[in-house]
């Protein structure tokens, strides 16, 4: 009995106490929750419609840290969690912003969600008032891309064009040091011409591949027949196909149809017979075929030649990439057809893919889906407005 008496009055003040705590707790998360509703309304309705269409991921961060108001972006990157922001980079440039009361940037690295992507971000945040903060974020991974692209190209052609600049300007010493040796001048003249075929194809190839990546085909596609545009290949090819007593046999069927540019897809066709020419044995066969299936088109290039081990598959249509360099110096080969192929092959929505075996040979083929003319409305049957 004494033990009952003893217990409630304990009891009692627990639950006293115990309610008092809880009164507390909620009376904070209450006072936070009042806050964070302040500071939304305190955000002008003109700031927050600029921030409902911007295409950037933007979002306004509380005097508490918290962001209560974001852009689809913002959750698209996997910036916030539990509306505070994930990467301490943004944070500081938050904090920085709010103590300059100023515009602050910052050009960061960020890996964000589940798979650890990287992007690299261009951010800028600038103080509003009443410690409130508008943090702006712009995707710049592509661009970087791009950029990085471009300088690896540049270096790349740097490279491509000073050894037959090169090898031109020393040929072109020795002659002149061997004016009194017919035999030597014809030897290094017709290893100058060479080269000069070499640095002429390259810059030719380097114009092509610039100008195919900068045509727009939208809008400027014609109706192509792929028959034509394969005859065209080959004939370009046959010069050097009879030099290595090659036949070149094709089935070019009429009437399979693709929109496009006739003579972008004649380029990388002409590349992929001139390719299969070059790496073939004197004497051997290249075939060339079109076929359709499923409303694809499909234009292969077979040959018997060398064939590519599974490394170089993958890198084949790599700018500049070469299989044999040496092979490549003796055939004029720039590295830049495959890749020529490619391009061509991505602007017309279509893909190219290459099965090969070394010693037994390669098959490249170039898919492209089929023109619907059907529901294609020609000239003559528009109405004059």
């Amino acid at each position: 009995m004494n033990d009952l008496y003893t217990f409630w009055p304990g009891a009692v003040a627990g639950f006293i106490a115990g309610g008092a705590i809880l009164g507390v707790i909620v009376s904070r998360f209450r006072s936070r929750a009042i806050e964070t509703f302040e500071e939304a309304q305190s955000l002008s309705d003109g700031v927050a419609e600029i921030l409902e269409v911007l295409a950037s991921a933007a979002l306004v961060i509380g005097r508490n840290d918290q962001a209560f108001r974001a852009t689809q972006g913002v959750l698209t990157y996997g910036l916030l969690r539990d509306r505070y922001l994930v990467h301490d980079e943004l944070q500081a440039l938050v904090n920085r912003a709010r103590n300059s009361q100023s515009m602050e940037s910052l050009d960061a690295e960020l890996v964000t969600g589940l798979r650890r992507k990287v992007v690299f971000v261009s951010a800028r945040a600038v103080a509003m008032g009443d410690s409130n903060v508008l943090l702006v974020i712009e995707d710049r991974t592509e661009a970087r891309r791009l950029d990085e692209t471009r300088r690896d190209f540049i270096a790349n052609i740097s490279h491509e064009l000073k050894t037959p600049i090169g090898a031109i300007s020393l040929l072109a010493e020795t002659i002149q040091d061997a004016k009194d040796d017919p035999a030597a001048i014809d030897k290094f003249t017709a290893s100058l011409l060479r080269e000069a075929k070499r640095l002429s194809k390259l810059v030719q190839n380097i114009i092509q591949l610039s100008r195919f990546q900068s045509t727009e085909l939208v809008g400027q596609a014609d109706l192509v027949d792929l028959s034509t545009v394969v005859r065209d290949a080959v004939e370009r090819n046959q010069v050097r196909a009879d030099k290595k007593h090659i036949d070149i046999k094709f089935d070019a069927p009429e009437g399979i149809e693709v929109f496009g540019d006739a003579e972008m897809l004649t380029v990388a066709i002409k590349n992929l017979v001139e390719n299969a020419v070059n790496y073939s044995d004197d004497g051997s066969t290249v075939g060339v075929g079109i076929s359709q299936s499923h409303g694809v088109a499909a234009i292969s290039v077979t040959d018997t030649g060398v064939g590519l081990s599974a490394d170089d598959q993958q890198r084949i249509f790599e700018r500049f990439y070469r299989v044999d360099p040496s092979r490549s110096r003796d055939t004029g080969g720039t590295g830049l057809g495959l890749s020529i192929v490619k391009h061509v092959s991505i602007s017309h929505q279509g893909e190219v893919h290459v099965f090969s075996k070394p010693g037994v040979g390669s098959t490249f083929t170039l898919r492209l889906p089929l023109a619907d003319t059907k529901i294609v409305v020609s000239d003559t049957e528009r109405t004059p407005a």
